[in-house]
């Protein structure tokens, strides 16, 4: 069980700063907003594409807030008190999606524990390194904002259907989990209270992630495919001009 899932005590410094919005409880036009970006997305890509930046861009402008790309990943856009990380994944069918993996930074024993024959040392250390990583950058982000959230957008292949939902961004306690080494040298960790799988650290690279479910109660935005658009429509479409270009050099 990560740290949150009981019950938290009040504290004054939270309570008297509210969030902009309830929590998964986006402001009314932003599910129209979002899809009206899809579109834009679909008319004007030759592939039906939405990675991680430009939805941070998106949800950025869709709620009002400022796109401050960040590179720890964890406070990307900013509103007020506020701070979101937003990430994306892949579902065939979105809605249905019960959980889902979350690629969350690269948590090096090495770099920051000098650690570095990880397989020789007992997996439960190994992870507890790991959390703890995890668990320093949280603290870090949550000194300069009074909450701290994660964004997720999980998107069908062909951008038709998307389900957006918040959590907050937390620390994990490390005594509540247990670690072991999969068949591939990939590390696992479990909660020891349900044995859930809820981490995966690779050694090679060090890319952590996160395992989380997905609430029942989440935002569906679904569109419908709009015509293609032609290079030459957008350009006339923008007053496009040859002096827009120069070519210079002896092939031009």
């Amino acid at each position: 069980m990560a740290e949150g899932s009981k019950k938290s005590p009040k504290l004054r410094t939270v309570d008297k700063v509210k969030p902009p919005y309830s929590l998964n409880r986006f402001p009314a036009n932003f599910g129209y907003q979002l899809g009206k970006e899809l579109i834009y997305l679909l008319i004007t890509k030759s592939q039906p594409t939405l990675e991680g930046q430009e939805w941070e861009e998106i949800f950025a402008s869709s709620i009002g807030a400022e796109w401050k790309p960040s590179n720890v990943g964890l406070d990307d856009v900013v509103l007020g008190s506020c701070a979101w990380g937003a990430k994306t994944v892949k579902a065939s069918n979105p809605s249905e999606a019960k959980t889902v993996r979350l690629i969350s930074g690269r948590n090096s024993p090495a770099f920051s524990f000098g650690e570095t024959q990880v397989l020789e040392v007992d997996p439960n250390r190994i992870g507890e390194m790991v959390l703890e990583i995890w668990n320093e950058r949280v603290s870090a982000i949550r000194k300069k904002y009074k909450h701290l959230r994660s964004v997720i957008l999980i998107k069908s292949q062909d951008l038709l259907e998307v389900v957006v939902f918040e959590f907050e961004t937390i620390r994990f306690e490390p005594g509540l989990f247990y670690w072991e080494w999969n068949k591939r040298n990939n590390l696992e960790g479990f909660e020891n209270e349900n044995k859930k799988h809820r981490f995966t650290w690779q050694p090679h690279g060090s890319q952590f992630t996160i395992k989380e479910e997905v609430p029942k109660d989440v935002l569906i935005v679904k569109v419908t495919s709009p015509p293609k658009v032609d290079k030459e429509t957008i350009l006339k479409g923008i007053g496009f001009q040859k002096d827009w270009i120069t070519v210079s050099g002896r092939n031009g």
